[in-house]
């Protein structure tokens, strides 16, 4: 029995010996980097960058000419919604008030007057009607004395009017003169003042803006107004989380909430050059951030999806391919890799030999480009069609193609985009020294 043994264990010795000197010198199709399909709860982020401004805040503008006689603000100071801001000279509208004023009276003692004249009219009328009854006018009088009183009539109808367009002539300049005294629209931090005393101010018109005097923001309630990709703001939904960081506060994490997102690009392509488009997305902080400013530069993480437990593979293992394959695409075999090629893929529906005509059928298929994993067994590689899901920080769900527990290709990007299916193929920086499926080309 222990002859026997010896004699089993000499032949497998001389076999492996004649395997190593067969197969010595040859060489895989590539070295690559292996990965596995594992099971991980994944999160989806968007990344990006904007400032942190207030919710609301408010840009004061003039809404009359004139020189700022007096400033009762500074920057950085708080106020109170109908708080006194600044007074600009009055002294034009003022004047313009009173002559309004004096022009009102005026009006209404011409309509005295008038309304005099028209009860004068009006009994000289009533009296030629007595007269002409008697025959002691004639019809031209008493026609006169009719047309006298309706003329007095519509005097006095005209300076009724006359009062009331000066009296809204009046009210318009009062308000302009009630214009000159700004006082604050709501309560907050005035972030920026624009003016000094003694500078005078314009209004705006049509095609030039005003003056904006100063900004009152509400730094209760903040908000960062971040840039997202066109490709990645259609993954963004109202009420979603987000994580912001801002430069200021390295070491913070602020919660937040998706409350606006843009419906105009921030940017287009224009004429032959194309430029990046991105959509301005606002996140409301649900956290106080003690002595913030408006304008600080701020990064945020919007997480737009989930999975627990997910079926997920690296991001370098997954490639992309014309499928159904063409020949080009696939590795075959010659002479001594070929059975054992065979073997190994033909459970995975790798194709051992073309058709004799496989070259005209090529042209017939009608392929479509799919993602996809490169399978390992046994020294080769099958290229799987896979269904993906989201991507997380460095894996992607896999939603249909693969079981848990297979052995994948995960790189380098530079051999996997050219791999071919059914390539041998050893593991980067592995020993390679001993026995192995394989040659380079036989």
């Amino acid at each position: 029995m222990k002859k026997i043994i010896l004699i089993v264990v000499a032949v497998l010795v001389v076999g492996g010996i004649v395997a190593g000197t067969v197969l010595k010198g040859k060489k895989p199709d590539a070295e690559v980097e292996k990965g596995k399909v594992v099971r991980k709860d994944l999160t989806s982020l968007v990344n990006c960058s904007g400032t942190m401004q207030p919710k609301r805040k408010v840009d004061v503008s003039a809404n009359t000419m004139g020189t700022i006689l007096n400033l009762a603000v500074v920057e950085g100071g708080r106020v109170q919604q109908g708080d006194l801001l600044m007074e600009i000279d009055p002294s034009e509208f003022r004047a313009a008030v009173l002559a309004l004023e004096a022009t009102v009276l005026t009006a209404k003692a011409d309509l005295q007057l008038a309304e005099a004249s028209l009860d004068q009219a009006q009994e000289e009328a009533a009296r030629s009607e007595e007269l002409h009854a008697e025959g002691l006018v004639s019809q031209q009088e008493l026609i006169t004395a009719r047309t006298n009183s309706k003329v007095e009539a519509a005097r006095v109808e005209a300076a009724r009017h006359r009062i009331t367009q000066y009296q809204a002539n009046l009210a318009k300049a009062q308000h302009d003169l009630e214009k000159v005294t700004i006082s604050a629209p709501m309560s907050g931090l005035i972030t920026r003042l624009n003016v000094e005393q003694g500078e005078n101010v314009i209004m705006g018109t049509l095609n030039n803006p005003g003056t904006v005097l100063l900004t009152i923001a509400d730094l209760g309630t903040m908000e960062a107004w971040v840039e997202v990709d066109e490709t990645e703001v259609v993954k963004v939904v109202l009420g979603q989380e987000a994580t912001i960081t801002i430069d200021a506060f390295p070491d913070d994490e602020f919660s937040g909430t998706v409350t606006e997102i843009g419906n105009s690009p921030l940017g287009t392509g224009t004429g032959s050059s194309s430029e990046a488009v991105d959509f301005e997305v606002k996140i409301t902080l649900l956290d106080d951030v003690p002595n913030i400013r408006p304008g600080l530069s701020a990064k945020a993480e919007i997480t737009v999806a989930q999975r627990k437990d997910a079926l997920a593979v690296p991001l370098g293992s997954v490639t992309v391919r014309d499928w159904p394959l063409k020949e080009e695409d696939i590795r075959r075999f010659k002479g001594k890799r070929s059975a054992t090629q065979e073997e190994v893929l033909k459970p995975y529906g790798f194709i051992p030999k073309p058709d004799e005509d496989a070259e005209e059928n090529d042209l017939e298929i009608e392929r479509e480009e799919t993602e996809g994993v490169f399978l390992m067994v046994d020294g080769f590689v099958k290229f799987v069609p896979v269904k993906i899901g989201i991507a997380g920080d460095d894996d992607f769900e896999i939603i249909e193609g693969l079981e848990e527990g297979q052995e994948l290709v995960k790189g380098p990007f530079r051999i996997l985009r050219e791999l071919k299916d059914g390539a041998f193929v050893t593991i980067e920086g592995k020993d390679k020294k001993g026995i192995s499926f394989g040659g380079s080309g036989d």
